[in-house]
Parts: C-alpha cells; sequence; structure tokens
C-alpha cells in the first residue's frame, strides 16, 4: 500500500476524486476519463503484480493536445501523474499513485512514416515494438531490439525502460535505435530530444530521456533507426553438463572477438519449464544451454558459426546443434522468447528480477542463487542475456502466502545485492520502479542520489511524475530519509501532501 493511500481518508481521497474529474472531463470525451473503482482497477499494476494501488483517475487521451491540456490541469491542481503504456513493465514503474491521475497512451498507436531511404520510422509511443518490424519489413527493414514482450510492449515503454532483447548484444539498447523523441513536460509544453542528424545543437539530452521511466516527461513519438535485415541467421545450441564451464564459455566467445547477434543462457530448471511449453528442442539433461547466433552473409555466417562452435567446444560443451533453416531456428529461439510465461505455468506468481553483472561472473551468480534456494526455501529459474550479463531470475512463489510473498521479496534484494558484490548493478533493462527502490541505496551513496533527484527537480520542480519512485525518496531509502529528518530536509517537500 502506498504512503499515499495509508494517510488520506476515504472522503479526501473522494473530494480530490471529484475536482480532478470535474478538471478533466472538459478536455477528454466521455469514454477517455475513467473514475469508478470497476474501471481504474485493471490499471492497478503493470506486469509485477506483487504491488498494486488503484488510480486516483485513468485518463486515455487521444490526441497530443489533450495530453497537454490534461498534464496543465493536473499541474494547475498539483495531482501527480504517472504515465502508462501496454502495462508490460516488470518493476512496477507503471504502478499509479493513489491521488494521482494515470495517463494511458495505449491510444497514440499509429505509424507516422517509415523512410527506407533514412533508414528510420516515426512512431506514437503506443506502436508496439514488433509492429515497427512489421511495417518496415517490405522494405528490407527491421527495429533490432526485441524484448520478449515485444509483441505487446509499447515504444514509448521501451524508451521509458531502456529496454533490450536477445539480440541486444549486437545491434544494442533502445538508447543505441532510438534518434529523436517527442513529447511534454510536466506544465504541458512540448519538448524535443535528439534529431534527425548524427549531433543535434546543444546539449546531449536523449540519453537522459531514454531510461528516464517517466519522471522527466511525458512520451508521445518517438523516432527510431531501422536496420537491414540480414540475409541469413543461424543458431547454436550448446550443452553444457557444468554451468561454470557454460559462465565460461560465453567469456571465452567475447574473449575471441567475436560478437554474436544473440548470446543467451537457460539453466536446467528454466529449459525443462520452456521445453514442456513450446516443445523447442532443448537438452534436458544439460545443467545449462546457450543459445548463440549469427547473422550476415552466407558467407560471414558460416565463417562465424565455425568459430563459435570451435570455442564451446574448447569450453566444454556436451552437445552442439545448429539451425538447419528458419524454422529450426526460430524454433531454438521460441523457448527463449516464452521464458516468462512459461515460469507461469508452473508457479502460482513469480517474480522476475533484473540485474546485471561482469560476464565473468556468471557461473558465480548462479551457484549464489542456488543456495539462496535453500535459504529462502523457493524455486528460482535463471535466464540470462549472457553476452551482456543481464540476468532474469523468476523467482517462484505463491502471492497468497504472506510469507512466501515476503521471502521473495527477501530472494529478489539478495540477488541485487550480491550482484553489486560482484561488480554489477541492480537493474539492466528492466528499470528501477517501485521493486529496486531500497536496492538503488545499496549501490549508490547519497551524494550520488542527491544528483540523480537534481536531475529530476530540473525537469519537475514539483515532483508530479512518477512520484515515489525517484530516488531517494523518504519512506524507501531510510538511511538517507534519517540523514534529511535530522538536517530538516526532504528530497520533496511538497509531496507530504499527497
Amino acid at each position: 500500500m502506498s504512503v499515499a493511500a495509508q494517510t488520506v481518508s476515504v472522503e479526501e481521497r473522494r473530494q480530490r476524486q471529484a475536482e480532478v474529474v470535474a478538471a478533466l472531463k472538459p478536455l477528454l470525451p466521455a469514454h477517455a476519463l475513467l473514475w469508478q473503482s470497476e474501471d481504474t482497477t485493471p490499471y492497478e499494476c503493470d506486469g509485477l503484480t506483487a504491488y498494486r494501488e488503484r488510480p486516483l483517475v485513468v485518463a486515455l487521451p487521444e490526441t497530443e493536445s489533450q495530453v497537454a491540456e490534461v498534464l496543465r490541469a493536473c499541474h494547475r491542481l498539483q495531482v501527480p501523474v504517472v504515465a502508462r503504456g501496454a502495462g508490460t513493465g516488470l518493476s512496477g514503474g507503471a504502478m499509479p499513485h493513489a491521488m494521482g491521475v494515470t495517463l494511458g497512451l495505449a491510444r497514440f498507436n499509429r505509424i507516422v512514416s517509415v523512410d527506407k531511404v533514412s533508414r528510420t520510422a516515426v512512431v506514437q509511443c503506443g506502436v508496439r515494438n514488433l509492429a515497427i518490424s512489421e511495417a518496415a519489413a517490405p522494405h528490407g527493414l527491421y527495429y533490432a531490439p526485441d524484448p520478449s514482450s515485444q509483441i505487446a510492449c509499447t515504444i514509448g515503454g521501451n524508451v521509458a525502460e531502456n529496454s533490450g532483447g536477445v539480440h541486444c548484444l549486437k545491434y544494442g539498447l533502445t538508447l543505441h535505435n532510438v534518434l529523436g523523441v517527442r513529447g511534454f513536460t510536466v506544465e504541458g509544453d512540448a519538448i524535443e530530444f535528439g534529431a534527425d542528424a548524427l549531433d543535434a545543437p546543444g546539449l546531449d539530452l536523449l540519453s537522459l530521456i531514454v531510461g528516464s521511466e517517466g519522471m522527466l516527461a511525458v512520451i508521445t513519438e518517438v523516432t527510431v533507426r531501422l536496420t537491414p535485415k540480414p540475409q541469413l541467421a543461424r543458431c547454436i545450441m550448446a550443452s553444457f553438463n557444468d554451468v561454470r564451464r557454460a559462465g565460461d564459455a560465453v567469456a571465452n566467445i567475447i574473449a575471441a572477438g567475436i560478437i554474436p547477434a544473440g548470446l543467451e543462457m537457460m539453466d536446467k530448471p528454466m529449459t525443462a519449464a520452456v521445453e514442456n511449453f513450446v516443445h523447442a528442442g532443448y537438452d534436458l539433461d544439460a545443467e545449462a544451454i546457450l543459445l548463440c547466433e549469427s547473422d550476415g552473409t552466407p558467407e560471414e555466417v558460416e565463417e562465424e558459426i565455425g568459430r563459435m562452435q570451435e570455442v564451446l567446444q574448447r569450453s566444454g560443451a556436451t552437445r552442439l546443434a545448429v539451425s538447419e533453416n528458419e524454422a529450426q531456428r526460430m524454433r531454438f529461439w521460441s523457448g527463449r522468447k516464452n521464458a516468462f510465461p512459461a515460469s507461469g505455468r508452473i508457479s502460482p506468481d513469480y517474480m522476475c528480477m533484473d540485474s546485471t553483472i561482469p560476464r565473468k561472473r556468471l557461473a558465480d551468480i548462479l551457484i549464489a542463487i542456488a543456495e539462496m534456494e535453500k535459504k529462502y526455501a523457493l524455486r528460482c529459474c535463471n535466464v540470462f542475456h549472457a553476452g551482456d550479463g543481464n540476468l532474469h531470475p523468476l523467482i517462484l512463489f505463491d502471492a497468497n502466502d504472506p510469507d512466501q510473498m515476503k521471502r521473495a521479496e527477501a530472494f529478489g534484494n539478495d540477488i541485487l545485492e550480491t550482484s553489486v558484490a560482484m561488480g554489477g548493478t541492480v537493474t539492466g533493462e528492466h528499470g528501477v520502479g517501485v521493486e529496486k527502490l531500497d536496492s538503488m541505496c545499496v549501490q549508490f551513496s547519497p551524494e550520488e542520489r542527491e544528483q540523480m533527484l537534481a536531475v529530476k527537480r530540473a525537469f519537475d520542480p514539483v515532483g508530479l511524475l512518477n512520484p515515489g519512485k525517484a530516488i531517494p525518496t523518504l519512506h524507501r531509502c531510510a538511511e538517507y530519509g534519517r540523514m534529511h529528518v535530522k538536517k530538516g530536509l526532504l528530497p520533496f517537500p511538497e509531496l507530504e501532501r499527497f
């Protein structure tokens, strides 16, 4: 439950709701404004279902002018605003504020243009990730970042979280494939980041807005870079009877100067879960498997596949299978792409963590997680963007059992803290949201966190955009809170009344 829900009475909430609805009614069509509990409950969480909060009001604008007007009205009333896309996020970044407006942007789903000459596309924020590649396909182009949720997740959310995907090792994260972002400030003023040219005049703020989790501006339009489709792609499935050998193989491939199009790792519990779901042909006897993909011209692929096979064999692979056709390649990847829904079939709930470690520590973190399974008496399936050390452990539990929920949270925090201790970070591509606020206090000093807040204040002085998720916050970081209370300071004094 949020702080707002604990400190605001039912009557105060009702009065505030009536005030906000009255202000927004003239700005939106009747069907685009929701405030009854049965209408707002579907918006109470994103893909991280363990944390929920029902918003005061849900606004569903259909035009940029409506977005601007809603923001101006909320700013005038000093009402918090949380932007939301498809709700596929996994860190609680789109969890509503109990006394705020959830700004749903799913209706911004138009592909404005595809330019085959400049290899760019201009799309609204609610366009699905996969839809961009589908629109670019007739021109022999595609959008490279491919999160596992690409069939549903939107480009606006991808920008907010700096999403990656299984091919991010070679082609980069969202940041490396976005040229420009258009949106609105908290005051409702239009703002643009980046440019069509290779460089933009003034400060380079594009890399600031990408990954900002809806705390600096509301994104409505994105210009993305398109990539030519490779002539050929083939995938190796390599089996290992030891997770350390599998982890070492990842480091050995990169050390050999090879940058695969994709380099993913799954442990034995994860391969068992996905094989039973999609029948991808995985080796169920292996302690870990690697998926290593090469793409390019037929000659490039043949040479790179041969080099990777040599490295994998030297690294102790017990079995190698190379895709012979596109159907088999897609079948290999189908298991990895369905890791999350496969986990949902074997557990009432799961908590998908997201941290990053040095590649050379992959085996170490797997061994550590195995010990944590015993410590917290919970199962965990592991899937990795192994090439860049981005972990996605899936902790299996039953949220209906408060004790299991508590142990799952402690398990997740332990993974994040261990990742930091191994030289990594608490997030790779899922964002901080509400899930990792405490862990940010583990990785960053009070001075570093204050600098992050200074950036937030520069864009949003009052702290209305996605409040409660900026780091640090008084109720989420006890160390920082105690220090500032002692000094008579608060990160956002204005937010006390929410």
